[in-house]
Order: structure tokens, then sequence, then C-alpha cells
């Protein structure tokens, strides 16, 4: 069966270690992976990718990511074959008294980082978006700390900038002509079902094949079989309303280790 390349966007913060378990699931596929560097906006962390990218290719972003890979959409729709878009959002800043939490939310933890570090940034953040059932393991944690702590304060500064700066694509997603992965975590506390793409996305972009999430289970599932779906020709086929269960979002292997990925 032939395939389009797959790249691969990570969310806030995150890098390569996210994707590197998908590297021996999907060893048959061409696999690219999306470095955000100093790109303060959501459509230059597009273009970067676009500038790079191969000339037609399937697509997967997590988190910011996931915003990341509308805003490729929107700038080339036609070298776009397949999309997944990975506990993710489409609106922009809310108004009022939430867009306010969030901003200083973003601030804070920016600010931490650059007097304390980003390793004490990360402790503080991530634990808020990890499972409790599994923030007791130290390996995980620390997987996760070292990730985040590869980020400066610099790169932090900039893709914060770009969130409480994003824009609002709820008008993009009706227009979206290609197979569509959406997956979101039922059980992410930090970021309600509801708050996210999951239970909006499917309604209102065709081809789109929803999978509600339940963390801690199923990681080789979506692994294997949901990104293996994406990263072939094969189409979705109709679109359903039905969410299917028995997925997770959050969870990939890396290193042995079912981890689940901070909601970023």
């Amino acid at each position: 069966m032939s395939s389009h390349p797959l790249v691969l966007v990570p969310g806030l913060l995150c890098d390569q270690a996210v994707w590197q378990p998908l590297q021996d699931t999907l060893q048959q596929h061409t696999l690219h992976i999306a470095q955000h560097g100093l790109a303060d906006s959501l459509p230059a962390m597009a273009a970067q990718i676009l500038a790079t990218a191969p000339p037609r290719f399937a697509l997967a972003g997590h988190s910011m990511g996931g915003r990341v890979a509308l805003e490729v959409w929107a700038q080339a729709p036609q070298r776009v074959s397949h999309l997944a878009l990975l506990d993710t959002g489409f609106e922009g800043l809310a108004e009022g008294e939430a867009g306010e939490r969030e901003r200083a939310g973003r601030l804070r933890l920016l600010q931490l980082a650059r007097t304390e570090g980003m390793r004490a940034m990360a402790r503080d953040w991530a634990r808020g978006m990890v499972h409790p059932d599994r923030l007791n393991e130290a390996a995980l944690m620390e997987t996760i700390y070292a990730m985040l702590a590869r980020a400066t304060p610099e790169v932090f500064a900039a893709q914060i900038t770009a969130l409480l700066q994003r824009p609002d694509r709820s008008a993009l997603l009706p227009g979206i002509s290609v197979p569509t992965l959406v997956l979101c975590g039922r059980e992410d506390s930090w970021s309600t079902l509801e708050r996210r793409a999951g239970e909006q996305l499917h309604v209102v972009v065709p081809h789109v094949e929803p999978a509600a999430a339940r963390l801690a289970s199923g990681c080789e599932r979506v692994n294997e079989e949901r990104l293996q779906r994406l990263a072939s020709l094969r189409p979705v086929g109709e679109r359903t309303s039905e969410p299917l269960e028995g997925h997770i979002v959050e969870s990939f292997h890396l290193g042995g280790e079912c981890i689940d990925l901070p909601h970023l």
C-alpha cells in the first residue's frame, strides 16, 4: 500500500521525544518532525513547516501543534492529504475573564521559567497535566521534565505569544476536505472534552473520524491503528457521528513505557 509522508507537529515546548515511539510503529512511512524554533505566531510556525515539508503529506498535530496544523491547512490545503488533530482547539483567546485567566496563567509560568529555570517551571506545570494515576512514576515524570527543560525561556516566550495571539479558525473547519482524525482525552481534567476540539470538530469538519480517548489504556491502538490509518492512503470513508471508544490521545510508548503526554 502506498502512503504519503507524515509530518508530526508537537505541542507547546514538546520536541521529537513526544513522537519517538511512532518512528518504530510507522517505520514504513517517511516521517518529518516539525521544530518551531523562535517563531512567535502560529502562521509563522506553519510557514516554516511548509518551507521544508514534502510537496504533499499527511499531517498530525498535538495540542498547540494541532492549531499549527490548521494554519498549514489555511495556507496550503492542496499539499495536505490527511489530517489528524490530537487534543487541540480551534478558537481564539476567549474574551473577558476567561481570556485574562489564561493570559495570567501562561505569563506566571514564563516568569517562573525566567527566574528559576525551565526545570522548575516544568515541575510546577507538568504535574497538573499528567493522569493522576501516573504522577508517582518517577521515570515518566523525569522524561517529561527533561523534555520541557530542553527548551529555553526565549522559546517558551515565543510560543506563549503565538498562543495568546492565536487566530480563531472556526470558519476554516467546514472547508476541510481531506480525511480527518479527531482525538481528545475524556479524562483530561486540565482541558475537558467539551472545551477541546473533540466534540465540536466532528460536528463541523466534513470527512471526520472522531475518537473518544480514555487515558491509561489503548496506547498501541492509537499508535498503530489510528496513525497508520492517517499516514496511509486508505480513505476514512463516510462521516460518522459515533465516537470510537477505547482510544487514547495523550499516551504514547516512550522508552518502553506508556506515558501520559502533557496537555500542552
